[in-house]
């Protein structure tokens, strides 16, 4: 079997294995209540309708003025969206809804620690302190239209409202995830030319008030050694009015910003109308290798493509209360906690802490309490929450309509106790694949027209073309059972618009690699290369198998990660799994596994042979694991995520590198010694 396999399967090519699962259909109640139930969208959103369709996105929004060009492809691969309209982001996420739902709960902001208060901060509310705080950045900061500033803020309400201020003056903001390292905040000081930086002094995580000051301190020392210098640095206070963190202000550079808002009592700002090409943000992609690449995303079309996106795929209406579990510090806090969800006038939900703080209960006592009926949160977090809790949610009584998934593929095993027991069989699964260059979704079911299938993006988004390539530019069909590298045929307008200060690099990375024609202006020639492997089924479905990087080659046969991790997931002791390439003298490559157990469960060797037999049972001889390794737990990113970079670097005996930045730094060593004796 094996062999055949390897000669039906090309070297460009990479093998599927897994079959396709059963459809999920939403419930009639969903259906009549939904945004979306006009099946002719894909239609008016087809190829032969672009760009045009897009106007129904743009059409959610306010202008100062309208455009006159949908999409200018002059400067091709760097597409320009709304041309010669005007624009202004906080307006649209703020004062256009104060007319009719000024009382209404824009933010509710839930404190990492119970006994705390959650704040329910109201558009009015937010009106006035978006105001305030952009009478501060403009008069006292000295920032106007185009400055970059740099925001290195945990989850708190400041966050948003920091953004919306600068959105509202045409500032440029780059918020840096606040778990990364004053190191990390300052080479993104450094490629964006901030001289302001904006911070907060402490904030809880784990149940332990952390000093984030002290990364501010880091920040300013290593960009000025790069010759960037901070002027000011501007300090929110964790609780106004006291001092949260040890590591002393400097006089001159440091302020705190309660103290400073004192002076702007009452100051009103009117929004400044931009350009809709004119960048809105940048967002750094964290590279393990390399410098990171800041994309810059648009005002008018990203603003539009997160407002629809929120709109059909969310299905987030007024009055619904909604929860995206991401930290704004990442593309998916940006579009759909801040912009998308505000956009539409919701209720969005921001929580300080870790998920499973100070149990595995947390998320559905705050589910409870809000009456939250959309729930959004990353498969990372699914894994941790059944891991750790898996009859947590049946506890609780709050009912989701929707709940999405989004970050990296979902293992159909994990789809499956989401749906039935955070959703309580009730609620529909958007399983969204998207990227943070794309600003907003690709491919996802539009939840009341496209059925559910496990494991499955399921098909494009409307007006979004997928297509997908062998390495030799030639298209694998629907139903050919191989898998290549997914590319978008078409521009849209949540695409980010080049590398901050580096279009050179934008167009090799996403664009060189099967561009027809590099002199060209017609984006048919331009397919954006997304760097991710995916198969597409014969209903047109599409199912990610994780970047082209992860992919393994074993004897000339590629191999999805995510296969065999999927494979793996099957075994009911198994909470996570993660695999990693080992190179191997005659094969090239085999895998390694590595797996954590569900609590109550023994680490033995015969557990470790089921895992392998069940990897070979699924997918085939090829896919056995060099060995599986049955770990206490991953080395993990501060925001959940599995270092498989790391295990690598274990696994073939190369260096970890700085492992510090970790959430459990620990670990590694742990592994090491289990692995390399």
């Amino acid at each position: 079997m094996a062999e055949k396999e390897v000669m039906e399967t090309s070297e460009a090519q990479i093998a599927v294995h897994w079959g396709e699962e059963e459809y999920y259909h939403p419930s009639p109640q969903f259906i009549a209540q939904a945004n979306m139930t006009d099946a002719d969208i894909y239609d008016r959103f087809s190829l032969d309708n672009f760009p045009n369709c897009f106007k129904e996105y743009a059409d959610l929004l306010d202008w100062y003025e309208y455009w006159d060009t949908i999409l200018d492809t002059s400067d091709a691969p760097c597409w320009k969206w709304f041309v010669g309209g005007k624009i202004n982001a906080s307006y649209n996420c703020v004062d256009r809804h104060l007319a009719k739902h000024k009382n209404k709960t824009a933010i509710h902001f839930v404190p990492e620690l119970e006994e705390e208060k959650v704040e329910h901060v109201t558009y009015q509310e937010l009106y006035v302190r978006v105001n305030e705080m952009a009478a501060l950045l403009q008069d006292f900061a000295g920032l106007k239209k185009g400055d970059r500033v740099t925001l290195h803020l945990p989850m708190s309400p400041e966050l948003p409202i920091t953004m919306l201020a600068c959105a509202r003056l045409g500032v440029i903001h780059s918020q840096v995830f606040g778990g990364f390292s004053g190191k990390s905040c300052a080479d993104r000081i450094v490629d964006s030319g901030s001289n302001v930086l904006i911070t907060m002094d402490a904030y809880y995580r784990g149940g332990k008030l952390i000093d984030h000051k002290e990364k501010a301190d880091t920040a300013f020392e290593e960009a000025k050694k790069e010759g960037q210098t901070v002027d000011k640095v501007l300090i929110w206070q964790r609780y106004p009015g006291k001092v949260s963190a040890e590591t002393p202000m400097v006089e001159g550079r440091d302020y705190f910003v309660n103290d400073v808002l004192k002076d702007y009592y009452g100051k009103r700002v009117d929004p400044v109308p931009v350009p809709a090409e004119d960048p809105l943000f940048l967002m750094y992609t964290s590279g393990t290798t390399g410098k990171p690449k800041g994309c810059q995303h648009s005002t008018g079309g990203y603003l539009a493509y997160v407002t629809g996106t929120s709109k059909f795929v969310q299905d987030i209406h007024p009055e619904d209360v909604y929860w995206c579990m991401a930290d704004i510090g990442w593309i998916t806090g940006h579009s759909y906690i801040v912009y998308g969800p505000l956009s539409l006038g919701a209720s969005t939900v921001i929580y300080e802490g870790v998920p499973t703080y100070p149990d595995a209960g947390r998320c559905w006592r705050i589910a409870q309490d809000l009456d939250v009926n959309i729930f959004h949160t990353a498969p990372t977090a699914i894994r941790a929450l059944r891991k750790v809790g898996p009859d947590e949610p049946a506890k609780y009584t709050y009912h989701f309509k929707h709940m999405t998934t989004v970050g990296e593929p979902i293992e159909p095993e994990v789809w499956k106790w989401y749906h039935k027991e955070v959703g309580k069989g009730e609620a529909i699964i958007v399983d969204t694949w998207w990227q943070t260059e794309t600003g907003g979704f690709l491919c996802s079911t539009l939840p009341a027209l496209t059925p559910m299938k496990p494991g499955s993006a399921g098909p494009g988004m409307p007006g979004i073309h997928p297509i997908i390539y062998d390495e030799d530019g030639n298209e694998l069909p629907a139903g050919a059972g191989k898998a290549g590298n997914i590319c978008i045929q078409n521009p849209w307008p949540g695409a980010f618009q080049t590398i901050w200060g580096d279009r050179d690099r934008f167009v090799t990375n996403y664009y060189e690699r099967y561009c027809k024609n590099p002199d060209s202006k017609d984006w048919r020639d331009w397919p954006y290369l997304t760097g991710d492997a995916a198969t597409q089924a014969e209903d047109g479905y599409y199912r990610i198998l994780g970047r082209i990087d992860d992919v393994i080659n074993v004897s000339g046969h590629r191999l999805g990660t995510k296969e065999i991790e999927s494979a793996a997931l099957v075994v009911p002791e198994v909470a996570e799994a993660a695999v990693v390439p080992v190179a191997h003298d005659i094969k090239g490559k085999e895998p390694d596994l590595y797996v954590s157990l569900k609590p109550g469960f023994e680490a033995t060797d015969e557990l470790a042979a089921k895992v392998s037999k069940t990897i070979v049972d699924e997918i085939g001889a090829i896919a056995r694991p060099r060995k599986v390794w049955l770990v206490s737990d991953m080395p993990k990113t501060r925001s959940g995520k599995i270092m498989r970079r790391v295990l690598g670097a274990i696994s073939n005996k190369a260096d970890v590198g700085d492992v510090m930045t970790l959430a459990n730094p620990e670990i590694v060593e742990e592994i090491t010694k289990m692995v390399q004796g």
